[in-house]
């Protein structure tokens, strides 16, 4: 039985992870602790706190005193950071908040595990959740990102998770703090605050807004469903010695106009055979009668914007893992999802989202 701490356990990856662990280890503990900022929703987890799976605590990373006392409390023995702000585009208007969090909190977060753990009971686990952009933008014939590939960070964002990165592996190092680290690639599903492109343009399309694409929209990106990134680090727990880093990739490289067509014609064909779904969404496009790929905008590029990602997931298939969920499968789903669950994202996007969206894109 393992005593978990999920932190950012509200946020999208997290919340998910959080599903999958209580449906695969129905065993375990799971705790999460999470800050409540603008992308962490409660009611993604809400479910599992109402059953009692999961204990929900709202906290900061930041705060050792508070996670030291959490982690002595409920036995702690594996730690998952989720927690991180993760949006470029903040980063770049705000790059702070991101070195505060994904820096400082996560250093802090360490010293609590490592005040814990002291002296170190065998089991322990600190896995760290980072990101295959701290590699960088390849060219078009590049090799994919392996996990001996140079760091080479472009947005604030990427740095930021970079020098987590690095402090990771230093307690490792100096303290013997038993850490794992891995680094995935654009992950999607359900429960994805809609700041970032998929459940942007699927939100956008059932509002008969724009699609913002950035530039061409031929930036390549390598799609990992999320439920695919939870069975990963599930492996890494599981399987893999302290002190190693995992590349986790989707194996489907695809540029951003691609994927982003892929879902208009998914919205499309589900408004097709669902007639009640205009009535549902009286705005979309194809309750006017208009194709949802109508709506695409290309606008202009995000400032050092990376052209293409890869992930080479030879090492992590040796813990057995390999993709479960082609992309054109979990596109489906995931439309599916965001049109099954209208409340959630309509109260998500309520409140600061709105104000954010109007600076990013209404210039």
């Amino acid at each position: 039985m393992k005593r978990l701490l999920v932190t950012g356990g509200a946020g999208f990856i997290g919340a998910n992870f959080c599903h999958y662990w209580c449906a695969t280890h129905p065993a375990d503990r799971v705790v999460v602790i999470d800050a409540l900022t603008y992308a962490g929703n409660v009611a993604s987890i809400g479910q599992l706190i109402d059953i009692g799976r999961v204990r929900f605590v709202r906290g900061d990373i930041g705060e050792r005193e508070q996670v030291l006392a959490l982690l002595r409390e409920e036995h702690i023995d594996t730690i998952v950071n989720f927690a991180a702000e993760s949006h470029v585009d903040r980063s770049i208007e705000d790059p702070q908040s991101f070195l505060r969090t994904n820096v400082m909190g996560t250093q802090t977060l360490l010293e609590a595990a490592r005040a814990a753990w002291t002296p170190l009971a065998a089991g322990c686990r600190f896995h760290h959740v980072s990101t295959d952009e701290v590699y960088g933008s390849l060219g078009p014939a590049d090799a994919a990102f392996t996990e001996t590939t140079a760091y080479s960070p472009n947005s604030p964002y990427a740095a930021s998770k970079a020098a987590a990165d690095h402090i990771v592996r230093a307690y490792a190092h100096t303290y013997g703090l038993p850490c794992t680290i891995s680094n995935c690639s654009n992950n999607y599903g359900p429960y994805q605050f809609p700041e970032k492109l998929l459940p942007l343009c699927i939100v956008n399309i059932l509002e008969g807004r724009p699609l913002p694409i950035y530039g061409d929209g031929l930036q390549v990106r390598d799609w990992l469903h999320v439920t695919d990134h939870c069975r990963a680090i599930d492996l890494i727990l599981s399987a893999s010695p302290a002190g190693e880093t995992w590349n986790i990739g989707g194996s489907s490289s695809d540029p951003n106009l691609k994927v982003v067509e892929t879902v208009c014609n998914l919205v499309d064909e589900a408004f097709a055979n669902r007639t009640e779904l205009a009535v549902r969404f009286p705005s979309s496009a194809a309750a006017r009668g208009q194709a949802a790929r109508t709506l695409i905008q290309h606008v202009r590029d995000r400032p050092g914007h990376d052209r293409r990602y890869a992930v080479d997931g030879r090492k992590i298939s040796r813990l057995g893992f390999s993709v479960q969920t082609q992309l054109e499968v979990g596109l489906e789903s995931t439309v599916k999802w965001y049109l099954e669950n209208d409340r959630w994202w309509r109260a998500v996007i309520s409140g600061e989202y709105q104000g954010w969206y109007a600076r990013q894109y209404a210039r």
